[in-house]
């Protein structure tokens, strides 16, 4: 015999559940969500455009900015173009110096071959390696130097010829032979290497051919390299990055280094995303999906690259982010750099590949300024004044026409409210969710959703108790009856706010997705409140013996004037 469901266990769970979302706020520290730009004021950032550019690739650049700090879809920084100059960054918040960062960097991405790195110390030389490993100063080293310790901060030690980061085939990918990174023998020891002869140019190929290059770069790329000077560590390097052209340039930590002609561009990189440590690697990396054309040429890098201690780097504006080496052969497109990152610089390695490719440059030093909320503090109090006058009204009105079910109604009212602000608040300190003036519409509009569920249930039950039956039985016919018809609605506005989510943009995403959500929480509601709510509430006399003050009276329902007519016909 199957036992019936308690309703009122039901419902002590329910409330349980929504007190543990309050316990994850309070873990959390934040009981306030993100206020959209529209509330708070933030951040402008007015990017100019070097040059003459199209509408087109303004328009591109426009759309991979909001990539970059809409990345959840939720945050509602506003990112609009003004003739074909500028594109307009508007940032909730004064303190996402995070965001502004990310919109000032102009991240145009490419992959080169390293052919020399070295201090970034003036007149400090690099020059290639015969032996095929990387290249590296020609100042005499310390005996096993390739096996001190790295730090993580000053990635490749000086003179050391290993790179602290690898490329790698994915978990599952079978490596070629011999694709570990191997140790110089002592008589391949950069100790022992000489510089390049003046005539080296004579010998070296032509820069067309990266691969060649590398191990016997021109001479006026060496006297390039050698004059070079890099900026102290945690400043911009200031250089042409030209893809037809080698480059010298720095990494992060201050290493001068030669790279050839872009191999690679930022447009041929399909996907990147962050790799967790998993049970085959304790170390965090950047996964990465290129298109047709770079497949091919990864392919060819990392068959020519596969066993050596050679490097292909990334550079991004001109700058060397990361410079692994090959540990494996690739060949379908799918990488991985792995190696000594952290967390944090994982993902940012991992979104300034994803969205890293610009099609136009900017200006350096971009204006940015902080702007007031576009609403008045006065006309805010007020809105939301009128809106919690017109709660009331509602709620006022479900008791003169339910009376008791009344009650019900404002009960479930107030949970879904409270429900929805502790998920507000997790979303917002989770995935960056800001609350605008659209998405309180949204949730407003929810509201009316909210109430119509309550309105059709307690008429499928006033229905069933015309029909003769009993309320608790009523109950049972009715939820039934209810149901279906409101999942019927709550599907049709589900859908709806997924589809203005996907195709809208800016603030419009941000009521798409409180409408989406405040849906969800109606269902529940609806499904673990208010439908065991009733149920428990039919166990009492007061509901089903019909009192006049619980809204199944007779005189309520129609009963008795029926019964009145009946007599006289």
């Amino acid at each position: 015999m199957a036992r019936k469901p308690n309703p009122g266990r039901t419902v002590v769970v329910f409330l349980l559940l929504t007190a543990l979302t309050y316990g994850l706020v309070a873990l959390a520290g934040v009981w306030t969500p993100k206020l959209g730009l529209d509330l708070q004021g933030g951040t402008r950032i007015t990017l100019i455009t070097k040059g003459d550019v199209s509408s087109k690739s303004l328009s591109e650049a426009r759309g991979i900015i909001e990539d970059r700090v809409n990345g959840s879809g939720v945050a509602e920084a506003e990112v609009s173009t003004q003739g074909n100059k500028y594109i307009v960054v508007e940032i909730p918040g004064e303190s996402r110096r995070d965001l502004v960062e990310t919109v000032k960097r102009q991240a145009q991405l490419r992959f080169r071959v390293v052919a020399a790195a070295a201090g970034g110390v003036s007149g400090a030389t690099g020059v290639p390696d015969p032996t095929g490993s990387n290249p590296v100063p020609p100042s005499p080293a310390p005996q096993k130097q390739q096996n001190k310790p790295r730090d993580k901060k000053q990635g490749t030690p000086g003179g050391n010829n290993r790179a602290p980061y690898a490329w790698a085939a994915p978990a599952g990918q079978e490596e070629s032979e011999g694709s570990e990174t191997p140790t110089p023998s002592p008589s391949e020891s950069p100790a022992t290497q000489a510089p390049v002869p003046e005539d080296a140019s004579d010998q070296a190929s032509g820069i067309d051919d990266p691969l060649t290059w590398m191990d016997n770069p021109d001479a006026a790329s060496l006297a390039a390299f050698e004059k070079f000077s890099c900026p102290p560590p945690g400043e911009p390097v200031d250089v042409v990055d030209d893809p037809d052209k080698p480059l010298v340039t720095c990494d992060q930590n201050g290493t001068k280094l030669l790279l050839s002609v872009a191999m690679i561009e930022g447009t041929d990189l399909d996907a990147a995303d962050t790799l967790a440590p998993n049970q085959s690697s304790v170390e965090w990396g950047v996964n990465l999906d290129f298109n047709g054309a770079g497949t091919d040429e990864f392919a060819k890098i990392s068959q020519a690259l596969v066993g050596t201690q050679k490097q292909f780097a990334v550079v991004l504006d001109g700058q060397v982010i990361s410079a692994p080496t090959m540990n494996g052969l690739i060949n379908d497109g799918n990488a991985q750099i792995t190696g000594q990152f952290t967390e944090a610089e994982a993902r940012s390695l991992a979104t300034s590949l994803q969205y890293g490719a610009l099609p136009v440059s900017f200006e350096s030093d971009p204006p940015v300024e902080l702007v007031g909320p576009s609403l008045a503090g006065n006309q805010l109090s007020a809105g939301i004044t009128a809106g919690l006058a017109g709660l009331l009204l509602v709620m006022l009105y479900c008791l003169v026409y339910y009376r008791g079910l009344g009650l019900v109604v404002i009960a479930s009212l107030l949970v879904a409210a409270t429900l929805t602000y502790s998920l507000v608040v997790l979303l917002s300190e989770g995935v960056g969710f800001t609350l605008s003036l659209p998405g309180i519409a949204g949730l407003i509009v929810a509201v009316g959703i909210t109430a119509d569920s309550f309105i059709v249930f307690f008429e499928r039950i006033r229905d069933e108790m015309r029909d003769g039956k009993s309320m608790p039985t009523a109950v049972e016919a009715g939820w039934v009856r209810a149901r279906n018809t409101c999942l019927a609605a709550d599907a049709v506005s589900l859908l709806a706010a997924v589809v203005l989510f996907i195709f809208a943009a800016g603030v419009v995403k941000g009521f798409a997705f409180a409408l989406g959500l405040s849906t969800l929480i109606d269902l529940i509601v609806f499904f673990w409140f208010t439908h065991p709510m009733v149920s428990w509430l039919a166990r009492f006399r007061f509901f089903n013996r019909g009192h006049a003050m619980s809204g199944l009276s007779a005189d309520t329902l129609g009963l008795t004037h029926t019964a009145t007519s009946g007599g006289k016909a």
